[in-house]
């Protein structure tokens, strides 16, 4: 089966199974023999942020020589993204061969396909023999397929209303959901997080006996300096003080979340015996990767695509914009899907755009080029419409100036359709 083919099996066959309930991926995992029960390492929820903490955590542990394996969601071009090992993405072949020896089972229990994922990558990284895995958590997290990983050390990075017709009408709600993740007995990590919806976090991991770390009361991080290939900060937690920290993820909210991966990250290596390097620290930070998320692909023009999703998502891209190219307004290439607050994204994106081209994204899930441009003209901002992303992409590079800035996204779907454009 090649992999065009294999994709398009997985999602005809598992799509429409999905049920926000544990019981069938816990019989799964208990045919399986538990992968999942070996493994060490951290297990990351939160609205945004959590695939940058993940990816931190990757660098971080990688820089101190654990082998290490990530499992993050959704992928931006292909499927292989989901899973990397050592930092590389698994090659095709060992996901399709782990896919047919499980498919009976996924058969017999009817799996989901985010189910079949998560299953696949347990097991691989089980017989792997990983010393240290990254697991971040589809969506919510109470109900979440990952939630049978037991991990060493738990994080839920940010708290806003996303997916709000499965997880929940308010931050409250969603809180819940995601204090979902906290076992007993092991530490939490928060990033910042509002004050009503961080105590019904607090309240869960009290009840569970989960020592609980805090960004502004147990951790600090304090932007420096702000540049086009990433930021400069200031670092403490207990004994651990850095200036200077420097990070190739672009952003001042990514100081929040590289903090946040840096408290869980000396938090295990306490656990694990692992020796801190300052040295490895500071390369680590240097070489996350991570794809499409305030992610440079040219600098003159300068091009950007951000994979934000939702209105907090855009809200931090717009102030990180504003903070590195001040006084500037900007081009905006935006497809974004039907089921998110769209209307108030555009209204901000609009208040910073010189003009939009708005395109039709992959998914069926996509908003129309009316609904998208109607904001458009109810702020009076200059618009395109094009019917795909890479037409619209064409067009948007055809009118850009030397001295313009592009940016792409609304959704991981655009995102992953710019990369796929630039990359041919």
């Amino acid at each position: 089966m090649r992999y065009q083919e294999f994709l398009d099996h997985i999602y005809q066959k598992y799509s429409g199974n999905v049920k926000l309930e544990l019981n069938r991926m816990e019989r799964l995992l208990e045919e399986m023999g538990n992968p999942q029960a070996g493994l060490r390492g951290f297990h990351v929820a939160g609205t945004n942020g959590k695939g940058s903490v993940c990816a931190t955590l990757e660098a971080l542990c990688l820089a101190h020589g654990h082998s290490t394996g990530l499992n993050t969601s959704p992928h931006l071009i292909n499927y292989t993204e989901r899973f990397r090992i050592n930092g590389t993405e698994l090659p095709f072949e060992s996901i399709l061969a782990t896919y047919h020896r499980l498919e009976p089972l996924f058969e017999k229990w009817d799996a989901s396909f985010f189910e079949i994922t998560t299953a696949i990558a347990f097991q691989i990284f089980s017989e792997s023999k990983l010393q240290s895995s990254i697991i971040e958590v589809g969506l919510g997290g109470r109900l979440d397929a990952t939630n049978l990983f037991i991990p060493d050390v738990a994080a839920i990075t940010t708290i806003g209303l996303d997916h709000v017709k499965t997880l929940g009408g308010s931050l409250e709600l969603i809180a819940a959901e995601k204090a979902g993740i906290i076992k007993s007995g092991v530490p939490l990590v928060l990033g910042r997080i509002p004050a009503s919806p961080r105590r019904i976090i607090l309240n869960r991991a009290k009840t569970l006996n989960a020592p609980v770390y805090l960004s502004g009361r147990d951790y600090f991080s304090r932007v420096t300096a702000r540049r086009v290939d990433g930021i400069r900060f200031d670092y403490r937690f207990g004994r651990h003080t850095y200036r200077g920290l420097v990070t190739n993820l672009l952003g001042e909210h990514q100081a929040g979340n590289v903090a946040l991966a840096l408290t869980a990250f000396f938090i295990y290596a306490n656990v694990m015996g692992i020796k801190v390097c300052a040295r490895k620290v500071h390369h680590a930070l240097r070489n996350i990767n991570w794809r499409g998320r305030m992610q440079v692909l040219s600098t003159a023009p300068v091009i950007i695509v951000d994979g934000a999703h939702n209105v907090q998502g855009v809200k931090a891209m717009l102030d990180t914009l504003r903070r590195v190219w001040p006084r500037r307004r900007f081009r905006f290439l935006v497809s974004i899907l039907a089921d998110k607050n769209y209307p108030e994204m555009l209204r901000l994106i609009c208040l910073n755009a010189e003009k939009i081209y708005f395109a039709q994204n992959s998914s069926d899930r996509a908003a129309t080029l009316a609904q998208q441009a109607a904001e458009a003209v109810r702020n009076g901002v200059d618009y395109v419409e094009a019917d795909s992303v890479a037409k619209a992409f064409q067009i948007a590079r055809s009118d850009l100036k030397p001295d313009d800035i592009l940016v792409c996204g609304g959704s991981l779907f655009t995102v992953g359709e710019v990369l796929s454009v630039w990359k041919n």
